[in-house]
């Protein structure tokens, strides 16, 4: 029988939805009650505060603005409804999360080119300049800050930088970053970020989140409306008027939610950027020690919050074998998302302490040798 009071602990090495605390899935036990209730509405008020102030941002310039749904929720409402009908918008990619920005802007027929880089390298700015000084139509500048396609983050500060020269509107997903890589809007003031309750908050998965200057959310109130439920301008008009969301929102997880903020605030901001680094230390040099190899080098900026292994060259070795191993034993990893390449992943995101990282090392060494995998590259060089 389930034991509802004291629940297994998992532990995910995915990037997300992340391990939770025990008080954080408990704090969705309340008492029932009206989304419309002002004291719900009061919630809702001081996590918008919150989670403004995570991000470095001063509320007279910024605002959060809550949706029911996953990251892709909020990349699809900013995407829809901050550009204008004759706006055109330019997405760098380095990875699957910036193509999701393309795919989103596609399906809304936005006006928008690409600039795509190999997966896991760095933005090359120069020729982002390039490509802006030939094209004056873009008016609008899209990046995501920590792509866990590979690991690798993209840096805001020449981000910004270039936004201001060509005077663009920005927007950055930080879906895998918010909360678990230092970020400050007084110092790179991007004009919309993205992100979500489930990764570095350490909440439960369900609320989508945009944080986004004042000044943009008004200007955008003047843009006909592409879609009902992620329009954001008007999203944001009713919870300023009302406290509420437009539509119902998942309750229970807006609690969690303020609970994994009351949490973060106890642990501080820099503690938990400093776990998460240390974490990602340990499982690096443990997985260095037993001969794996990582597809990002040295060259380029990693975000210490995810890596992508390369998987080995051996017969023995079979992802979903090593999966339901280490699933057995209450671990969780994730498949590769860089197509032409054979990769695994693994996240040190959520609630988990250097003691979670080393044990987990030591059951992966024990997979590889039950398994008997042999941690081989036949291009090894």
């Amino acid at each position: 029988m389930t034991d509802f009071q004291h629940p297994e602990r998992k532990i995910l090495l995915n990037p997300g939805p992340a391990t939770t605390t025990d008080s954080v899935k408990w704090s969705q036990v309340v008492p029932d009650i009206c989304p419309r209730e002002q004291e719900f509405q009061q919630v809702m008020a001081d996590i918008r505060t919150e989670l403004v102030k995570i991000a470095g941002g001063d509320a007279a310039r910024y605002a959060a603005v809550l949706f029911g749904g996953s990251g892709t929720a909020a990349m699809e409402a900013a995407v829809s409804s901050t550009l204008p009908t004759d706006g055109k918008l330019m997405i760098l990619i380095n990875g699957a999360y910036g193509q999701r920005l393309a795919k989103i802007a596609r399906a809304y027929q936005i006006d928008y080119i690409e600039y795509q880089v190999d997966w896991g390298r760095p933005i090359d700015w120069s020729t982002v300049k390039s490509l802006l000084s030939e094209d004056d139509q873009i008016t609008h500048l899209a990046m995501v800050h920590h792509e866990t396609t590979t690991g690798i983050l993209n840096p805001l500060e020449p981000f910004c930088q270039v936004a201001r020269e060509f005077k663009l509107v920005t927007m950055v997903d930080t879906i895998s970053s918010y909360a678990g890589y230092p970020l400050d809007l007084t110092q790179t003031p991007v004009d919309l970020l993205m992100s979500t309750s489930n990764k570095c908050l350490q909440g439960m998965a369900g609320v989508a989140f945009i944080i986004a200057s004042l000044e943009l959310l008004q200007e955008i109130r003047r843009y006909p409306p592409r879609n009902l439920y992620l329009d954001l301008a008007r999203q944001f008009a009713y919870q300023e008027q009302t406290g509420q969301t437009r539509f119902t929102p998942p309750v229970q997880t807006i609690y969690a939610l303020r609970q994994a903020i009351a949490e973060l605030n106890e642990e501080g901001l820099e503690q938990r950027w400093q776990r998460y680094a240390s974490n990602y230390r340990i499982l690096i040099e443990g997985l260095e020690r037993m001969g794996f190899r990582l597809l990002l080098d040295d060259q380029v900026e990693h975000s210490r919050i995810l890596a992508t292994i390369f998987e080995p060259d051996d017969p023995n070795y079979n992802f979903n074998r090593l999966h339901d191993y280490l699933y057995n034993r209450g671990y969780t990893i994730y498949p590769g998302k860089v197509s032409e390449l054979n990769t695994f992943r693994l996240s040190i995101l959520g609630a988990l302490q250097a003691g979670d990282i080393n044990d987990f090392l030591q059951t992966l060494a024990a997979a590889v040798r039950d398994l008997e995998i042999k941690i081989v590259y036949d291009n090894a060089d």
